[in-house]
């Protein structure tokens, strides 16, 4: 019995609209904005200090300062004190916290490393999203981005998960071989959703059947 399904996706594929609908279709509880915040409070930062760090590798510039502190007696001393949140302490939490809500069960859960952290597992679905990218731009600029933006972040954002995925679990980004589905955005956010289901369905009688 699947009780959780997995969504990563490229960025401006529409994958956190589809996670959503289908989240409302299961009637499960939805792990995207809300695995943001419980990062942030379990933590103890600000919401925006999470999110300019999570699914991304820490700056050189910042990998740098954080080896000084860590070095220092100073730094040592001072570290808990400048609550440091770098991309290994969000990723730390981030495996908790997805951890556990696959053993709550009924529940999507949209990037941060799910697929991967809960790679194996019998009751858990894994969906990749992905759209050409100039459907990707244009999604972007119906959020309101200008062109030069939405072509630039269709260009930058899988390009540093890619680099966060190499870095910490040593594979290619998307890992092809981890999905149960990969699926393209263009046909449109309900049949992408009906996809999903029917295709969780048809994992599940094949299942039984043995």
């Amino acid at each position: 019995m699947i009780r959780v399904i997995t969504i990563d996706r490229e960025y401006g594929s529409g994958g956190p609209d589809i996670a959503r609908k289908l989240a409302e279709r299961l009637g499960w509880k939805l792990w995207d904005q809300l695995l943001t915040d419980e990062i942030a409070r379990l933590m103890d930062c600000d919401r925006q200090a999470v999110e300019v760090r999570e699914e991304r590798k820490d700056p050189l510039r910042y990998r740098l300062f954080k080896t000084f502190m860590r070095g220092s007696l100073e730094g040592s001393l001072n570290a808990p004190r400048l609550g440091m949140v770098d991309a290994e302490c969000i990723r730390e939490v981030t495996q908790r916290i997805v951890t556990e809500a696959a053993k709550a069960g009924n529940s999507v859960i949209v990037g941060r490393g799910s697929a991967f952290y809960l790679h194996g597992r019998p009751d858990v679905f894994h969906v990749f999203i992905y759209a050409p990218f100039d459907e990707k731009v244009q999604r972007l600029r119906g959020q309101g981005k200008s062109e030069a933006e939405a072509t630039e972040l269709a260009e930058t954002v899988d390009r540093g998960r890619a680099e966060y995925i190499k870095q910490y679990f040593d594979l290619e980004w998307p890992e092809r071989a981890l999905f149960h589905l990969m699926i393209n955005s263009t046909i449109g956010e309900e049949r992408v959703v009906e996809t999903i289901l029917d295709s969780v369905k048809l994992l599940e009688r094949q299942s039984a059947a043995g």
